[in-house]
């Protein structure tokens, strides 16, 4: 004797457990298909656009004259105020690298932590900047500018780069400059 338990639901309505698994499956292959599509727009796209928006265009250097490990020096993105920025070509791969061997970053040379200036730091041995004369504060170059040694709790705010050709532009920066609520060609964007 079997008693049949009402559910509230006909066969038309209910899910029983093959179909649930048929459609989990479904579901799963599409998600691990969705990185196959040329054209996909991850969030991470979508933020690093959002990041880069009211940001000046500043073509820096030509690709084809840069030397291994020679810095070269440029205010972005406002002219006149302490944001002095390094480009350097490295010689190997590093992350935000471009070029064809994705090794020419950009970064800001006011220290992350209290503002000391960088400029002249680079250590092409290492491919990292500083000490920072202020409290030693030292950033790898092949890594986002991160922290390698001292006190600076944030990595070094990093130009993002558009190589077009030969020339190579600055569009942005990831990162906030010390001494600013929002880095300055942003303040008067929004």
């Amino acid at each position: 004797m079997s008693k049949s338990i009402r559910t509230g639901c006909d066969r038309k309505t209910c899910v029983d457990r093959r179909g649930f698994l048929a459609a989990a499956t479904a579901g799963s292959i599409t998600v691990a298909l969705g990185d196959l599509f040329a054209g996909r727009v991850s969030a991470e796209d979508a933020d690093r656009k959002a990041t880069l928006t009211g940001y000046p265009h500043k073509k820096i250097a030509q690709l084809d004259q840069l030397a291994v490990d020679t810095p070269v020096e440029f205010e972005y993105p406002q002219e006149g105020a302490t944001t002095g920025c390094m480009l350097v070509k490295l010689g190997r791969p590093a992350g935000g690298g471009i070029g064809p061997d994705q090794d020419v970053v950009a970064f800001s040379t006011v220290c992350s932590h209290m503002g000391g200036d960088l400029s002249g730091g680079y250590k092409a041995q290492n491919k990292v900047i500083g000490p920072c004369m202020e409290h030693l504060t030292t950033f790898d170059l092949t890594r986002h500018g991160i922290v390698v040694a001292g006190h600076a709790t944030q990595p070094l705010p990093q130009v993002v780069l558009e190589l077009n050709g030969n020339d190579i532009s600055a569009v942005g920066m990831l990162g906030l400059i010390y001494g600013f609520s929002a880095n300055p060609e942003r303040e008067r964007s929004q």
